[in-house]
């Protein structure tokens, strides 16, 4: 489906969402309301209007994160249903979050009704929407006809997506040949599809309804057809490129302008400014609340690292950020004065290819040893965060020296902000080898969302709490 057609649906399916949570929120309190309960319930006009806000948002928001929009148009009853349990259910928790902050006194009951009604209405909705739309659609919407330029792999392929398409009223009217000798005359895939020359594509738009042409050709035919793209311009039909020949194969291609110059622009890391953006505040409210929360323990660890061994408090280093930025890391000491000089005597204890990490480091005070089991060392980068350096969630910060060693596909790591924790730490910690941690990082950066971030935040603080795979 195209991505406009995608996005109707997810403006759609969330404006269902803030009406299908303030409905069962309604249904849940008149419901409660009615229950012959000796406590009678019952909330002021304006913290019921509260709620129900906070409600219809925060059920918006899980949506959002969870990527539960993406998925609703494929009408998976599996899916739908686990997706709207999920939302469902930290929805409530969100809540229940929110009347704890405000130090409400709601009824276990409604809550439990909020929750119920909130996943019947939205599973109901759901799985009946898709159907009916496409239902309306065939019956009564505009049918929206595509030509496709090419009869390779690429050209097939895109065929097939549009006849997957069908149910929302786009039609395949068949395909013209970039190269008419050795071309077929027809194409068969679900249906059978005539095979046209190029050149008879003006004649074709004039004698029937063609709504949009998508070309699937080979890179270096795409000169050749200056005159069929002014011939569309000129008609007023809308022209597509498959761009499935360039080999940029991690990476996201979209169309931005420079000025008035457009720029085809491909990216291996996530680009998206906006989520990036609530990631940074995300990253500048949990860390300085943890800095705040956390300023008398971190004084009492400063005190016993002064007291139980010489040498500074904070440990300082160079490390490689965004796109290799170099930046200051600081860390509770937790080895000797001199370990950085004792290195080159350990390196034959050097159990990774890349890394130096070695197990029951010689070089490790006694408090260190403990700080380091549970990464309390690293509680001073909660500031590195604050600053920008770093992130909550993201590859951790690599030393200059390992970076100049890394393989070309090991760089790509350095285009995400290095963050405290990451998917690795929750996996093995240091017992993975420094492949493992490439590999992991590189699942982050590809697969990277609000929602990973918050559940790696989530599995780190027991992962940490019980000091697994570290040394």
């Amino acid at each position: 489906m195209f991505s406009g057609h995608r996005r109707k649906l997810k403006l759609l399916f969330g404006l269902s969402d803030v009406l299908m949570a303030a409905l069962a929120f309604e249904l849940a309190y008149q419901s409660r309301a009615w229950l012959p309960f000796e406590r009678t319930f019952y909330l002021p006009l304006p913290v019921k209007t509260l709620l129900l806000g906070v409600s219809a948002l925060a059920w918006l928001a899980i949506g959002l994160s969870l990527g539960i929009y993406d998925r609703l148009d494929l009408g998976r009853l599996g899916v739908t249903v686990r997706d709207t349990l999920r939302q469902s259910l930290l929805g409530l928790a969100a809540v229940v979050l929110f009347q704890y902050l405000l130090r409400l006194d709601l009824s276990r009951s409604f809550l439990a009704l909020f929750g119920a009604y909130s996943f019947l209405l939205l599973c109901l909705f759901r799985l009946g929407a898709v159907n009916l739309m496409g239902a309306l659609r065939r019956k009564y919407g505009v049918p929206y006809y595509v030509v496709v330029v090419g009869t390779g792999e690429s050209a097939r392929g895109l065929g097939r997506a549009l006849e997957q398409s069908v149910r929302y009223g786009v039609r395949l009217v068949g395909f013209l040949a970039d190269r008419p000798e050795g071309a077929p005359q027809s194409i068969r895939l679900q249906a059978d599809y005539d095979v046209r020359p190029l050149g008879e594509l003006s004649a074709l738009l004039r004698r029937q309804v063609v709504d949009e042409v998508l070309f699937a050709v080979e890179g270096r035919s795409l000169a050749g057809l200056d005159d069929v793209l002014v011939l569309c311009d000129e008609e007023g039909v809308r022209t597509r490129v498959a761009l499935d020949f360039f080999p940029h194969v991690n990476s996201e291609m979209y169309l931005d302008r420079l000025g008035s110059l457009p720029l085809l622009s491909f990216s291996a890391a996530p680009h998206d400014e906006v989520r990036l953006f609530l990631k940074r505040v995300t990253d500048v409210a949990l860390a300085a609340a943890a800095l705040v929360i956390l300023a008398p323990f971190m004084l009492l660890i400063a005190l016993l690292i002064r007291l139980s061994s010489p040498g500074p408090v904070i440990f300082k280093q160079a490390r490689c950020g965004l796109n290799g930025r170099r930046f200051t890391v600081y860390k509770f000491r937790s080895m000797c004065q001199d370990a950085e000089q004792l290195k080159a005597e350990l390196e034959h204890l050097n159990l990774k290819t890349t890394a130096f990490k070695i197990p029951d480091d010689p070089r490790l005070t006694p408090l260190g040893r403990w700080l380091r089991k549970f990464s309390i060392d690293e509680l001073p980068q909660l500031w590195n965060v604050l600053r920008g350096d770093m992130s909550l969630v993201g590859p951790r910060p690599a030393v200059p020296a390992e970076v100049e060693q890394y393989q070309g596909w090991q760089r790509r790591r350095l285009r995400m902000r290095p963050g405290l924790t990451c998917l690795w730490a929750l996996e093995g910690r240091d017992h993975l080898d420094f492949d493992a941690w490439m590999k992991r990082d590189m699942e982050y950066i590809d697969n990277w969302s609000l929602a990973l971030d918050w559940k790696i935040l989530l599995r780190t603080i027991p992962r940490v709490l019980s000091g697994k795979g570290a040394y």
